[in-house]
């Protein structure tokens, strides 16, 4: 199993120390706080984000769903699916091999109710093969593909990957995704790649709303639909005067019918 390497960021060890976390190194806080003087939205868009993660989470607890899929989940921490729906059970999957060899002990934490897998997310079968060891995959699971898709290129065909998902997931299931798209500022976005070591340094892609909509099919969206992460179900309405993100994270839930 590999070791960490104290000398050179890590994606998910940034993002933890983005959302507050203690699971990261030196080197990954000094990566994060020059991205945060290159482009001062990252981290309040990496807290959105999570906070989009959880609201979603609930909602479709709140469904009658009690299991969960979360594909790209970088490490387990700060508010992970298994601490916002602690009933449910949760199968992390993450193609990382620093973020697997720090997930089974982060996951003793909450014992029996979580599993992760070290697998790619571009191969749904053998995920959702391994995952059915843990999960009953004949009734409704939550999908989470959130803040993952956007560090795949179209030629790595993710497309191809969501599609076979959706195939494969009971009826009622949900997909919940959220994905960076073109409205954003696309050179300062372009400039923050070479903060990351993982898949977004190897080219990923800036998708449109009407490209992002189509990783669900012809599934019909939970409303409000695709909208900013912000704008998803948000916990309290915005005051006058609150200040506003970019719109450059679209999120939406769809449920195969």
């Amino acid at each position: 199993m590999r070791q960490f390497d104290h000398h050179r960021p890590n994606p998910a060890r940034m993002y933890d120390y983005m959302l507050g976390g203690k699971d990261n190194f030196a080197v990954d806080r000094q990566a994060i706080d020059q991205l945060a003087e290159l482009i001062p939205e990252a981290v309040p868009l990496a807290r959105a984000n999570r906070a989009f993660l959880q609201r979603a989470v609930r909602y479709v607890a709140r469904a009658g769903v009690d299991q969960f899929l979360d594909l790209g989940s970088g490490l387990p921490t700060q508010g992970s699916a298994h601490e916002v729906a602690p009933r449910a059970r949760v199968v992390y999957v993450d193609s990382d091999p620093v973020v697997a060899a720090h997930a089974a002990i982060l996951l003793r934490r909450s014992p029996g109710m979580a599993r992760f897998i070290h697998a790619d997310l571009l191969d749904p079968v053998n995920v959702l093969t391994r995952a059915g060891e843990f999960l009953d995959l004949d009734r409704p699971i939550g999908v989470l593909l959130v803040s993952i898709l956007h560090f795949l290129p179209d030629s790595a065909d993710p497309q191809g990957a969501v599609a076979r998902l959706r195939e494969l997931m009971a009826p009622g299931g949900f997909l919940v995704i959220s994905h960076a798209t073109t409205l954003g500022h696309l050179e300062d976005e372009e400039r923050a790649r070479g903060f990351y070591g993982g898949p977004s340094a190897s080219g990923g892609t800036d998708r449109t709303p009407g490209q992002i909509r189509e990783f669900f099919g012809g599934w019909p969206l939970e409303p409000p639909g695709l909208v900013q992460a912000t704008d998803w179900r948000p916990d309290r309405p915005k005051l006058v005067g609150d200040w506003s993100l970019p719109s450059s994270l679209m999120a939406g839930t769809g449920k195969k019918p």
